[in-house]
């Protein structure tokens, strides 16, 4: 642990008996990697959208929701890293009321693509890819920021420019 590290931590000296206390949490950089290992496995983020079935991207995108709160509980709330981890959180949720609004009925709980039709499959996907774009975004932001390595598969999210390889 370098100094930087400990010193951040450090929340207090007292005095006449000398004594610090100290929060011990993680370093950004360490739930950084954690955010992006978990996103790797989110396949509702990169699969081609043929192979999806709407109920499990439902699934896997309330489990990315929360997550992503649960991750937030572990960080500072006035860090960068914070603001994107609740943005992420923002474009989960857009997604939901996107997709549960216009396409759950009362009578059932499951999503499937048989029952949305041409327009409602048109719309679901449109979320998806609403989804994956401000997502990307978003990753692309704490892997620059922090210097992590990421799969491939979640790098297909990414927005690169032509002149990027």
């Amino acid at each position: 642990m370098t100094f930087k590290e400990i010193a951040n931590k450090i929340t207090g000296i007292s005095f006449p008996v000398f004594g610090v206390s100290w929060t011990p949490t993680k370093p950004e950089i360490e739930i950084a990697r954690k955010v992006i290992a978990f996103l790797e496995d989110r396949r509702v983020l990169y699969v081609v959208y043929q192979l999806e079935t709407p109920q499990h991207c439902v699934d896997s995108v309330l489990k990315i929701r929360e997550f992503l709160t649960t991750t937030l509980f572990e960080i500072n709330a006035d860090s960068e890293l914070s603001d994107v981890l609740k943005a992420m959180r923002s474009a989960c949720r857009t997604f939901l009321n996107e997709v549960q609004n216009a396409h759950y009925s009362k009578d059932s709980k499951r999503l499937e693509l048989n029952q949305l039709g041409l327009g409602g499959e048109i719309h679901f996907f449109n979320a998806m890819g609403v989804l994956r774009a401000l997502t990307g975004v978003l990753i692309a932001k704490v892997l620059v920021m922090h210097g992590i390595d990421c799969e491939s598969e979640l790098l297909s999210i990414i927005p690169f420019t032509e002149d990027d390889s």
